[in-house]
This record gives C-alpha cells, sequence and structure tokens, in this order.
C-alpha cells in the first residue's frame, strides 16, 4: 500500500514537471525545496525560517516536502518522512528544484558536507569542512578530500580564492603535507597563515574563534561538535540559532545538491540555509566541483591519496632500535604529526641522535640536543617526517 501512495505522489510530481516544461513557469526562479518532517522543533519552526527567506528573496521559489500547512509557499503534500526523501530526489534529479534544504540523508561514502558558521570574534564567515558524511573511511586521506570540498564549497558561493587552514587535530600535519604536495602538483591552494605568533598553515583554537582562514578543514566528527557549538553556545545546546547549518554534500561525481540542517536547528538557521543553497545554485556548484576535482586530479590527487592510505615503509618503526646516551634535550623541532612522533624518535636514535618526544602549545615535538637541531630536521625531512 506504501508503494502505491509513493508512486501517487511521484505521479503528481512529474505531472507539475510536465505542465512546466510545456509552460516554462518553474524555470523564471531558483526553486529550492525544504523538507519539513524530522525537526525536534516541528513544523511551524521551519515553516517559520522558510517563509522569512522568502520574504528577502523574491527570485526563489520555495518549495516545501511534507504534511499539509497553511501556507502560500509552493507545498508538496507527503504522509511521511520515508516518502518526502524519495520525492525530494525526484525533484532534485528532474530538476524542478536545484536544491533541497534537509535534517538528514543518508550520502554514500565518498561525500561529506561544508558547514558554514559564523565566528564570535569577528563575525566571519568560515566554512568547515566537513560536518556530516564519510568523505573516505581512511582519516587522513578523508581531511585531504575535505579540503578540496571546502574549496569547492567556497568558490561556488562566491570566494575565488579561499585561504585553507587545517585545524590541529590528529593528522593535521600529514595532511598539511599531502596538501602542501598537491598545491606543487599545480593545484593551488591558499593556504592560511595563523594569526599566534609563531604561525603556520595548523590552526589553533584561536583562529577557530577568529575565522582566520576561510575553509577550516578537520575530519567530520570535529567539524559536527564546532558545528553544534558554533551555532548553539548562545541558546544552551537545544536550539541553533547561528550560521548556515551543516551545508551541501560535497564529493567526486555527487551531483544532488543536498544541505543538511540539524533536528534543532532553529528558524534562523533555516533562513541562512536556503540562503547558503542559492548561493551555491547561482554559483554552478556542480560545474566549479567538476572543475576542481579535474584539477586536483591532474596534479597528483590519487598518487597523493594512495600514499596516505599505504603503511609507510620505515624500517625504525619495525625494528628494534637502542636509544644513543642520554643528553640534555632542549632543543625543539616541531611539525610532525601525532600519529608519527614515537616513529620520527626512533629515526633519530638509529641516526645516533639522543631524542625523545614531547607536547609542546602548539602541539607534537620532537626534543634534541640544540647543537643537533639542524641536522636532525634534515633526517627526519629526508624520512618524510617533516613537509
Amino acid at each position: 500500500m506504501e508503494n502505491l501512495k509513493v508512486k501517487a505522489i511521484i505521479g503528481e510530481v512529474f505531472d507539475e514537471i510536465a505542465t512546466g516544461l510545456e509552460t516554462g513557469l518553474f524555470h523564471d526562479k531558483i526553486a529550492l525545496g525544504l523538507t519539513l518532517y524530522g525537526s525536534e522543533l516541528g513544523v511551524d519552526n521551519l515553516l517559520k525560517g522558510a517563509e522569512n527567506f522568502q520574504k528577502d528573496n523574491a527570485d526563489v521559489e520555495v518549495v516545501l516536502i511534507g504534511p499539509k500547512v497553511e501556507t502560500d509557499l509552493t507545498l508538496v503534500e507527503v504522509e511521511s518522512e520515508d516518502v518526502q526523501y524519495k520525492v525530494m530526489e525526484e525533484l532534485l534529479d528532474s530538476g524542478r528544484i536545484q536544491g533541497c534544504v534537509t535534517m538528514h540523508y543518508s550520502f554514500p561514502i565518498g561525500v561529506s558536507t561544508v558547514g558554514r558558521t559564523v565566528t564570535p570574534g569577528f563575525g566571519k564567515k568560515m566554512y568547515v569542512a566537513t560536518t556530516t558524511g564519510t568523505s573516505s573511511a581512511h582519516r587522513n586521506e578523508a581531511m585531504v578530500l575535505n579540503a578540496i570540498a571546502g574549496i569547492v564549497s567556497a568558490k561556488a558561493a562566491g570566494n575565488p580564492d579561499p585561504s585553507v587552514g587545517i585545524l590541529n587535530v590528529d593528522g593535521a600535519r600529514t595532511v598539511e603535507r599531502a596538501l602542501r604536495e598537491l598545491s606543487e602538483g599545480g593545484y593551488k591552494i591558499n593556504f592560511a597563515e595563523s594569526d599566534r605568533a609563531d604561525g603556520g598553515t595548523v590552526m589553533r583554537g584561536n583562529d577557530l574563534l577568529r575565522g582566520t582562514p576561510d575553509v577550516m578543514v578537520t575530519d567530520t566528527l570535529t567539524g559536527n561538535l564546532l558545528m553544534k557549538t558554533f551555532s548553539s553556545f548562545h541558546t544552551g545546546g537545544n536550539f541553533e540559532a547561528v550560521g548556515d547549518g551543516y551545508g551541501p554534500g560535497m564529493g567526486q561525481g555527487f551531483d544532488r545538491l543536498v544541505l543538511i540542517l540539524s533536528r534543532v536547528s532553529g528558524s534562523p538557521v533555516v533562513t541562512n540555509a536556503l540562503g547558503y543553497a542559492k548561493d551555491l545554485v547561482i554559483g554552478k556548484v556542480n560545474e566549479v566541483a567538476e572543475a576542481e576535482y579535474k584539477k586536483a586530479k591532474a596534479a597528483g590527487l590519487d598518487t597523493i591519496l594512495e600514499g596516505l592510505t599505504q603503511s609507510k615503509d620505515k624500517a625504525a618503526a619495525e625494528e628494534e632500535v637502542t636509544a644513543p646516551p642520554e643528553e640534555v634535550t632542549t632543543g625543539e623541532i616541531s611539525g610532525i604529526d601525532i600519529l608519527e612522533l614515537e616513529d620520527a624518535v626512533k629515526v633519530l636514535w638509529k641516526e645516533g641522535i639522543y631524542a625523545s618526544s614531547g607536547m609542546g602549545c602548539t602541539g607534537p615535538i620532537v626534543m634534541v640536543n640544540e647543537t643537533k637541531v639542524g641536522v636532525a630536521i634534515q633526517i627526519l625531512t629526508d624520512a618524510g617526517y617533516i613537509g
């Protein structure tokens, strides 16, 4: 019975599409969908956000997908949450709507969403890459792909040369090396510089609050937490009031423009998410994505990613290495990923340099005698631990 209802609804949708194609009526405006089932704050909250957006955007038609509601907006009425997603996909694939904002969507592996928030320090828009979905099952590979997804989103939304920073999480240094290799190969990346005195492309907490980079690259789980914190820190966490939502799903070959909200996104975020979708449609996001991934592949993306997912062949990590005689270690070497820190120490031991690991204020460090910092850096660079 449910399948018959779904087919009937989809049939009605196709009738509307056929009429639109015949008359040309729905091609005069951008059409953006908004699903109504699934919010913990209720349908009225979503409806308010959509109606507020429509007031200021006469060049856009908002198409609601959900239960019957009293509104002047276009409504495609459906009876359940499951049906609304089927209808949403039909509307997207047919071109009746160019993008859709929804509270849940099962993206395929390889696709994750780029959120857009407003940082509290300076009220700056910042893209958080990424916030839901999974670019790759391998963390470092995912973060490299997240960077490209963030660049695509920012460019499509009107920033022609977004600056890119990497949040100081596990894998950040490895990801930085990979992105610099990609940039040197021809996919030019505008690396941000931390506002902290010691600079660098790896961003700290201060940079998050200040919005130092246009695109902040991180793993998806961390990005999701950041979006929740930025959007609801004024409200105690049960109502998201700030920002533009968790953003569009980005990935190679994925061309449905689906933007994600939280189930507790308030009406201001709903309004902003529709604005984010409008920016991406105007900026022809699918064309931008195709061009960016093509350039990245030409610059060696696939080879770089393959290198990240293969185990490093470092003999020092696989054999017993005895530490040289201990000596004073007041020289610090940074820029080494925390996951590779102990292996880096063993590489220096094997070369006869006593070293130990530690954690400085900006992240992991290898400590050696001050007189041996230069040669130690060269050894670690040659071994691939420092970019």
